[in-house]
């Protein structure tokens, strides 16, 4: 029974070490509230040099449409950048310093009168 005991808590242990190495999650979910259809998705580290690759895992993402964003990266960090390129023209929109450990949505809007892309993070 001790035996027992002490690998249950060895086992514990470890799964516990092993979710805290793995880091936060970053993963969101993005809901297209713009009026236009989405080419592409990038996020990267905050004020990167690089975007790196289109994470929105599909083709395109039309107005009023939801789609989980999961992505990957061995960084630790919860401070995210994102950038958004409209299919209509190649414009696009960036937010800088994210919170991805604690937004979970993130839906953005454009404002026709203002000409301006706006963004509401939950």
């Amino acid at each position: 029974m001790k035996r027992f005991l002490a690998a249950s808590v060895f086992l514990s242990a470890q799964l516990m070490v092993g979710s805290l190495s793995a880091g936060p999650n970053q993963d969101f979910t993005l809901v297209n509230k713009t009026g236009y259809v989405i080419d592409k998705v990038f996020v990267s580290p905050a004020h990167s040099d690089d975007w790196e690759n289109d994470v929105l895992g599909r083709e395109t993402m039309d107005d009023g449409e939801e789609v989980p964003i999961h992505f990957s990266r061995g960084i630790k960090t919860c401070s995210w950048d994102l950038k958004v390129v409209y299919e209509v023209d190649n414009s696009s929109a960036v937010w800088h310093d994210i919170d991805l450990c604690s937004v979970s949505k993130i839906s953005i809007f454009w404002n026709q009168s203002s000409g301006q892309t706006t963004a509401k993070y939950e």
